[in-house]
């Protein structure tokens, strides 16, 4: 986490080296186990104490202790588990989330200057609708110069992998991403998917222009070649951005084109409603 690193850094510097007493080591070794905790719920997302003490090899003791002192400090939160399908008997499960935060503390986020620079995309074309055109213009730009650094991942495995190739790359550019399969509804029918990214480093700036959703979720299409529907987004205040993904040739879309004019991204794959419904 910043916090940490930049202490460490501190530390570090030429000229800073002062002994270590038996206290203060045992306060490092505290913190690092500290981020550790926070670092395995932002690559995994919302997290029970016993997830977490499984993936770190403590005991759900131990991870408690370093939770509500993540708690205290405004970084983590706890909420009920949600389930998808039938909910089993008993309560459901407690889980901790990242806050902004919490969030905030794995990264430097420049968010007024991007939030200022989008406002002023949009007033420079009148404001309005033509600046939410702007914007969303810009965001497809954006979005669609990240995917074409994509596709030679995604072109190099079957389509049924492209989903994991996908989120491999996203993960390589910080979001954290993974994907967990879906039964289908019908029987004998190919399983679908759930892309799941845990981190979005302008989940800050989505928030006021959700054309960066929409965007991104478009340019998943085209890199998948079939319709997708985003379900969740930090944005929005999910703990995690959701993508539904169906199975390979469910439905088709066109394929990501090059950079080379107004159009080099199309707009497909998303619908007004899925749109609406992430927000």
């Amino acid at each position: 986490m910043r916090e940490h690193s930049t202490q460490q850094e501190a530390e570090s510097a030429p000229g800073c080296a002062v002994p270590a007493t038996a206290a203060e080591v045992l306060l490092d070794g505290h913190r690092a186990t500290r981020d550790r905790v926070a670092r395995s719920i932002l690559d995994h997302g919302p997290s029970s104490a016993t997830d977490l003490a499984n993936r770190l090899g403590l005991t759900s003791a131990a991870v408690r202790r370093h939770l509500d002192g993540l708690a205290a400090a405004g970084l983590v939160d706890a909420r009920e588990q949600r389930v998808y399908g039938s909910r089993g008997r008993g309560r459901p499960a407690k889980v901790f989330a990242l806050t902004d935060a919490g969030r905030d503390a794995f990264y430097q986020a420049y968010d007024q200057l991007a939030a200022d620079a989008l406002r002023w995309i949009s007033d420079a074309v009148g404001g309005g609708k033509a600046g939410e055109e702007a914007v969303a213009a810009f965001a497809r730009a954006r979005f669609g110069k990240q995917g074409e650094r994509y596709l030679d991942a995604l072109d190099q495995v079957e389509a049924a992998e492209r989903t994991e190739a996908l989120a491999q790359a996203l993960s390589a550019d910080g979001y954290a991403a993974t994907v967990r399969r879906v039964p289908s509804a019908a029987a004998k029918a190919p399983a679908g998917a759930q892309l799941c990214q845990h981190h979005c480093p302008v989940a800050h700036i989505a928030e006021q222009f959700p054309q960066l959703c929409e965007a991104e979720t478009e340019v998943f299409s085209q890199l998948l070649g079939t319709h997708v529907q985003r379900l969740a987004t930090i944005a929005h205040g999910d703990g995690v951005c959701t993508t539904y993904v169906p199975a390979p040739g469910a439905a088709s879309s066109p394929a990501l084109r090059s950079a080379g004019g107004s159009d080099a991204v199309p707009t497909a794959g998303t619908s007004t409603d899925d749109s609406a419904s992430a927000r």
